[in-house]
């Protein structure tokens, strides 16, 4: 998308800056009209999370920019991983939000010790766990994928195994992670998996929201640490995993996600996603 002055734009935002227009579209050319000339390096796995609440009303604002900048991914090097996480602190000041989860509480409380602001707050944004702001604020999220993009990662490849493996409502998964440099403080290197679903609204009837309607990006349903990846191997970590799938889950808006977590820094190393096979 470009603008009238054929400054480049992501949904009316400019692109400011050389380093940012060469993050998200990486070392190409552009003609007057914004149109890249060369192709595109492979997409950079970037891991966008967002810690909402259906009671907050500053969040649905920040919920619609997380589906804006999964739906329009990739663009450039950076290919978005969306993880919606609802927290449960909301839950007594009116609206019962029913996508909440004590656990992605207690995930953002990990955060709020490690990134440096104190106290979790909602919408807040953490990119590949390296950096939070307010989850509304469109410019520097796009400033920060690019720089997240623009880091070296460790491969993770995922697949979904054949046939019905596991008990009844579960999926077998299986993640591979490449060489791993360990990073001195960043300490163990955790693999986690999550599901997350897409498509999801509420009609709000209380609490700040109410009267909305409101859409939501992909929601994480379920999130668990499955290993640990060894260091100086050409395989870090090598393993499968079983994940409950609920019937009232969707399986055409599934997608399951693996991502490279250091235990003390919380830097995501690298990540993949799948969607679900019907």
């Amino acid at each position: 998308m470009s603008n009238p002055l054929g400054r480049p734009t992501w949904f009316g935002i400019p692109l400011a800056g050389g380093a940012l227009l060469i993050g998200l579209f990486g070392a190409r050319t552009f003609s007057s009209q914004g149109e890249a000339k060369t192709p595109a390096p492979p997409s950079s796995p970037v891991v966008v999370e967002l810690f909402t609440s259906e009671g907050c009303s500053s969040c649905p604002p920040a919920d619609a920019l997380l589906a804006k900048l999964a739906e329009r991914s990739p663009f450039g090097n950076a290919q978005v991983v969306a993880l919606e996480e609802h927290v449960d602190y909301w839950d007594d000041l009116g609206w019962r939000d029913p996508f909440s989860s004590h656990a992605l509480t207690t995930r953002q409380y990990s955060y709020a010790g490690v990134l440096g602001n104190g106290n979790p707050y909602t919408p807040q944004m953490v990119v590949d766990g390296t950096i939070e702001f307010s989850g509304g604020r469109a410019q520097q999220a796009l400033e920060s994928i690019a720089e997240a993009a623009a880091r070296r990662k460790t491969p993770v490849t995922m697949s979904q195994a054949q046939g019905t493996a596991g008990k009844a409502g579960t999926e077998n998964f299986s993640v591979q992670v490449g060489r791993l440099t360990p990073s001195g403080k960043g300490g163990a290197a955790e693999v986690w998996l999550a599901i997350t679903e897409t498509g999801l609204h509420s009609s709000v009837t209380r609490g700040e929201n109410a009267g909305q309607e409101l859409s939501h990006a992909a929601i994480v349903r379920a999130m668990r640490k499955i290993g640990e990846a060894k260091p100086d191997r050409d395989v870090s970590f090598s393993g499968d995993a079983a994940i409950p799938i609920r019937g009232e889950w969707k399986r055409e808006n599934l997608k399951v996600v693996s991502f490279l977590q250091e235990k003390n820094s919380l830097r995501i190393l690298g990540a993949a996603e799948i969607s679900l096979r019907p």
